[in-house]
């Protein structure tokens, strides 16, 4: 346990308006120092940005996202000085910090059981620096103990040791962080879905195919291989899906009504438009038989809101997919220990597959981390790359 001497330290956050994820900001911020009892000072030291967290952007004020990082009475907040990477014309704009996946160092702490040095994975803002209030401590890890996280999920409250996960290797790094969380997800999605009898279907409708969080999915499925999966996605994207080999089949968008309307399906929307979705239903009608909402990647053409339209649609009313109570559901029927096991090992067998089929982009300069959010906001990023960003302060 060590506190730093200094009274502050310098940190800086990337912030987007919650009313239009277009705009954005770059906040500096000085953390106040020493730290009160039991908190932590995390120096992120890398993370990944993907359409999954454009999805979160999209679905925060109704699945929470937002909590986990507030700007108003956040611990970063004691003083804060904008750098605009967007013209801001907003008016009494309400800011949020979208979380990702990361990972961080601990610089300081002022808990006897979390010590400087260690090196931890989890849910962390888009930042330098980030405070939490270290709690729940155990050897493979430790929680924030905020109570902006109360009522929320406690699986993103906490950090892995990395020293402590027998899968950690230093070369799978920026995979990890690329692929680990939206993986788990997928993973737990196919176990569902197996843990249902998959509804009594015989295929999946993947949409969002060329997204990170659908490949995944599409080669869980192909790893068990008890049902077959049909991709759909953007005509740009679909030599990119095809090329992959995890589908069964890849479609585009436009050629919805061509699919075979008579076999029993699951959707899987990782798109989340209401365009895509109600083409779908009306085209499989009674026999799409589970439509399971997961993702927001078609940001113009959700509106979360509108419940009443999606129990209007023919067949399955779409559900959302909450991969915590699947997590917690085998957690309980096979131990930790054993959850965690399976889907570690498949997850080294992911990252092989994508290391052929997805490179890495770094960026460390705090200037162009505007440029590629836009990119992977706005659909228009290389499906092919990974975007992998350390963002330091002294890249300002």
């Amino acid at each position: 346990m060590t506190t730093l001497t200094s009274q502050t330290q310098q940190a800086l956050v990337f912030e987007v308006a919650k009313n239009d994820l277009s705009q954005t900001r770059v906040v500096e911020l000085n953390i106040e120092l020493p730290l009160a009892e039991n908190e932590v000072l995390l120096k992120v030291s890398k993370f990944a940005l993907t359409a999954n967290n454009i999805s979160y952007g999209i679905t925060c004020d109704a699945l929470g996202y937002w909590q986990f990082f507030p700007v108003n009475n956040s611990p970063l907040d004691t003083a804060s000085n904008s750098i605009t990477s967007k013209a801001n014309t907003v008016q009494h704009t309400q800011w949020g910090r979208l979380p990702v996946m990361g990972f961080a160092d601990v610089v300081s702490s002022n808990n006897k059981d979390i010590n400087v040095g260690e090196r931890v994975w989890g849910f962390m803002p888009m930042a330098s620096h980030f405070k939490i209030i270290g709690g729940k401590v155990n050897p493979t890890g430790f929680s924030d103990l905020n109570p902006c996280r109360e009522g929320l999920s406690p699986v993103y409250a906490r950090f892995d040791r990395v020293s402590a996960n027998p899968f950690y290797q230093q070369k799978n790094e920026d995979y990890d962080i690329l692929l680990r969380g939206l993986f788990t997800t997928s993973w737990l999605v196919d176990d569902f879905m197996f843990d249902n009898q998959y509804f009594d279907t015989t295929q999946y409708l993947i949409t969002s195919a060329s997204s990170k969080t659908s490949i995944a999915l599409a080669f869980a499925i192909k790893q068990r291989g008890q049902r077959s999966a049909i991709g759909i996605t953007s005509e740009a994207n679909l030599n990119f899906v095809k090329s992959l080999g995890c589908y069964d089949h890849v479609i585009s968008y436009n050629d919805i009504t061509t699919l075979d309307a008579n076999v029993s399906s699951i959707l899987v929307d990782m798109a989340g438009g209401k365009k895509t979705l109600a083409a779908i239903h009306h085209h499989f009608n009674q026999q799409l038989r589970y439509s399971c909402r997961i993702g927001a990647t078609h940001h113009g053409d959700i509106d979360l809101t509108d419940t009443q339209s999606d129990g209007l649609l023919p067949g399955a009313t779409p559900t959302f997919f909450f991969a915590p109570t699947q997590l917690k559901k085998r957690s309980l029927e096979w131990g930790v220990g054993e959850t965690m096991k399976q889907m570690n090992q498949s997850l080294l067998n992911y990252i092989e597959f994508c290391r052929s089929n997805i490179t890495l982009s770094h960026t460390h300069h705090l200037h162009h981390v505007n440029d590629i959010y836009q990119q992977v906001l706005t659909g228009t990023a290389d499906a092919a790359v990974g975007q992998i960003i350390s963002f330091d302060t002294s890249s300002s």
